[in-house]
């Protein structure tokens, strides 16, 4: 996952300055439970969170709920706390990653056993609803003309390149999905890697483009992998968990209403979706998430 997400690792004072910065630090001792007919949303400090927020929290306006935002939290180290005490509500997570946060030995890869899997390892006071088809996760690609060039459409296929060069952030290197992944699950023996940080961002595309590395890890909503051309490469034994977006609300609030609008929201929204809508925001455009929330709620008549 990303490092603009929330990690397990994440810092908890940075967590609990952002909420300050926010309006108030919901696990702060006498903090009062929000009224019973609002739904507090909140999101974590990133962009594709707010997004998400804003889309969550205009459908249910449009039907008549009332809604209260929080949007930029912080860590899931100070959200989850919240959202179990009911000073927050709801909030968008990501199912592969939420799994982790509650089960840590949890093994489960493909859409449907995580899903299962999080059902099981949520604590009685949360709950979630359908998870949407969008994901934003670790991604393998190489360029259009590598993968012409060679026939290489699946990570598996990367063998046809004998010593592979993959650039990624330092960790990389050494978690399941990456590095040791690709030996264990998919063959790849020989790699040669090289450490890039900046999170899939300019820097790792440079060194795609350029021929330094044959593959990068870039997460899979990032724009510049269209804008480039990239070619993300197929996972068929999903070595890279799931990780579907999907509401995650206290059950305190989890009424029918609630729970059908969202689920409406998650039937329609798509990785390309997440794609365009992070690119008109992070982009040139430099869009307001609320606004671009809108216009995509009424693309898909929703509201």
């Amino acid at each position: 996952m990303s490092v603009h997400k929330i990690g397990l690792g994440a810092a908890l004072a940075a967590a609990a300055l952002t909420l300050t910065a926010c309006g108030g630090d919901p696990t702060e001792s006498g903090a009062s439970s929000s009224d019973s007919d609002t739904i507090v949303i909140g999101s974590a400090d990133f962009g594709e969170s707010e997004i998400i927020a804003e889309i969550y929290a205009q459908a249910l306006e449009a039907k008549d709920v009332k809604v209260e935002k929080k949007l930029r939290i912080g860590a899931r180290e100070a959200y989850i706390p919240a959202l179990e005490n009911g000073e927050i509500d709801l909030i968008p997570e990501y199912t592969g990653n939420l799994l982790l946060y509650f089960d840590k030995n949890a093994t489960a890869t493909e859409s449907g056993a995580v899903d299962d899997a999080l059902e099981d390892a949520l604590p009685e006071k949360l709950e979630t609803f359908e998870p949407a088809a969008a994901e934003d996760k670790d991604s393998y690609n190489v360029t259009s003309e590598l993968s012409e060039k060679e026939g290489i459409t699946s990570i598996g296929d990367l063998k046809k390149l004998g010593t592979v060069k993959v650039g990624g952030n330092p960790e990389f290197e050494t978690r399941s999905y990456g590095v040791p992944g690709l030996k264990k699950v998919y063959g790849v023996e020989d790699v040669d890697f090289t450490a890039i940080s900046d999170s899939g961002g300019p820097a790792t595309v440079k060194a795609l483009k350029d021929g330094d590395v044959d593959v990068a890890n870039i997460y899979s909503t990032t724009p510049s992998i269209a804008a480039n051309d990239l070619v993300t490469l197929e996972d068929p034994e999903n070595l890279i968990a799931a990780q579907n977006i999907v509401p995650l609300i206290n059950e305190a609030k989890a009424s029918d209403t609630v729970e059908d609008t969202l689920d409406a929201v998650s039937e329609q929204l798509t990785t390309e979706d997440l794609i365009e809508l992070n690119g008109r925001v992070d982009g040139d455009e430099k869009a307001d998430p609320a606004t671009v929330a809108k216009e995509w709620l009424q693309e898909k008549n929703l509201i």
